[in-house]
């Protein structure tokens, strides 16, 4: 799916990106999604001048910015072009012995259409009635067929070009649907997710945790989703979508999982999808234990089938070679490991200049990226350890000294790590250090049961294998 940028549409450098100087004048940019080097010649950096905005205005300026935005390396600055209106929207929502008042309340006046498919519902009168009076219409599953089921037949009875799905325990805070529809003035964008928030009052321990590092919550900053970079799906609490590029719709094979399929599906077929935190809304998270455990370690149970349809797109670990080498040896933990493996990253840097001549200075480049490289490997590796390949670790534990010392120091830091990163996501909470770390820990346990559990419904390990980086490499702007 492609598409021209409009003109007059500013986009904006990702916070995390990198400029790095040319040879020949122009420059690098180092990000994106999954992270790349892009060099831009002489006449694309004198376009984007030395500060990070670009306003599309010819075909230079938008050639660029569909390179930008198309590799995650920019995005929309607000404010967004004037897109789609309300009156194209059909809210569709799935429900199941739950109330809609306050959903229904949250809606826009002016909307294309609502339509409510209730999943089998004990008493389906009070909601027909109450979506009656929403100027709404329902549709009836007499027995439960699924979320992705109800999605779908939602899907199909809509009449506008674009739909958005809302589960029916969100509520749109003020101003949530503009910025949805301001990406879609980009032809090549063919779904836009927004911010999941907590629904206030937070309170508890749970609710803490989750207003902060709920699954459903991918943070302040906006990004291009792609598989196995920093927003890898969306969640279909809440996602907007064309219509002629969504159906046939979801899976209904899957009962969990489903959005992911369908946001793997798009990026495979070419579309462009993006995640809005300026759109905001809120979703009344599961704080009683049980049931915070019990849907942590379903949603574990997805990773299997969607291994098995999307090779290698939901890996524990994506290591190179070289950064793979430097933490088995950081594992060992042996005096020489500190050295050998500074050693092995010098090596890979050396090596990664050779492939970046039209740097200025390829060389300390290429050792930044190869430390910034055993960084994340290191970190992910003690995220894995602690969250999808736990099991394997308690089996080591009881005979390991070493296995002991890695299991406490990685729960340690990374969980601090953790609440460090994510402490401020919600200004209204703050959760100390302590129970953060003890929630986080009870996350991946549960997580990585349901993990395991799938892997040996299905008969498969592919979801437990680490995998090795894509090799990326950018055009010139």
């Amino acid at each position: 799916m492609s598409g021209t940028v409009p003109d007059g549409m500013r986009v904006v450098l990702d916070r995390r990106v990198r400029r790095l100087a040319g040879r020949d004048g122009g420059a690098s940019l180092l990000g994106g999604a999954p992270p790349r080097l892009v060099h831009l010649s002489a006449r694309a950096q004198q376009a984007l001048g030395d500060g990070s905005e670009l306003t599309v205005a010819d075909p230079l300026t938008r050639a660029l910015a569909r390179t930008l935005l198309d590799s995650g390396l920019a995005h929309p600055a607000h404010p967004l072009p004037a897109g789609p209106g309300p009156a194209d929207v059909t809210v569709v929502v799935p429900v199941k012995d739950r109330p809609l008042d306050r959903l229904l309340a949250a809606l826009p006046g002016d909307l294309g259409g609502l339509v409510v498919v209730d999943d089998g519902s004990a008493d389906p009168e009070p909601l027909a009635a109450l979506v009656k009076a929403a100027h709404g219409s329902v549709i009836r599953h007499e027995t439960s067929r699924g979320p992705a089921a109800a999605r779908n037949a939602g899907l199909r009875a809509a009449t506008t070009d674009l739909v958005m799905f809302l589960d029916s325990d969100v509520v749109p805070q003020a101003g949530w649907l503009e910025p949805l529809l301001g990406h879609l003035a980009d032809p090549a964008v063919a779904l836009v997710a927004p911010r999941i928030v907590a629904l206030p009052p937070v309170s508890g321990a749970i609710g803490r945790y989750e207003a902060v590092r709920s699954g459903l919550d991918l943070g302040p900053d906006p990004a291009l989703i792609v598989p196995r970079s920093r927003v890898a799906y969306v969640p279909s609490a809440a996602m907007l979508v064309r219509r002629e590029v969504v159906l046939p719709g979801f899976d209904e094979d899957l009962h969990v999982a489903e959005d992911v399929d369908l946001v793997l599906r798009l990026h495979a077929g070419g579309a462009r999808l993006r995640y809005e935190p300026a759109s905001r809304v809120a979703h009344d998270h599961r704080t009683s234990p049980r049931d915070w455990l019990a849907r942590k370690a379903f949603y574990g149970t997805g990773a299997a089938p969607l291994a098995a349809r999307h090779h290698g797109s939901v890996p524990p670990m994506v290591l190179s070679p070289w950064t793979a080498a430097a933490c088995a040896v950081l594992l060992l933990q042996r005096r020489w490991s500190v050295p050998v493996a500074a050693v092995i990253t010098a090596i890979a840097a050396e090596r990664l200049s050779r492939k970046l001549p039209k740097l200025a200075n390829p060389r300390a480049s290429a050792l930044r990226l190869a430390g910034l490289g055993l960084g994340g490997a290191v970190y992910q590796v003690a995220n894995a350890m602690l969250r999808h390949h736990w099991p394997l670790a308690a089996l080591m534990v009881p005979f390991s000294r070493r296995a002991r010392r890695a299991v406490v120091a990685a729960a340690v830091a990374e969980g601090l790590a953790d609440w460090w990163t994510r402490r401020a996501h919600d200004p209204a909470v703050r959760p100390d250090p302590l129970t953060h770390l003890v929630a986080h820990r009870l996350d991946d346990l549960a997580y990585g049961a349901g993990l395991w559990w799938g892997a040996w419904r299905h008969r498969s390990g592919a979801a437990l294998r680490p995998i090795g980086p894509p090799v990326r490499s950018g055009p010139n702007g």
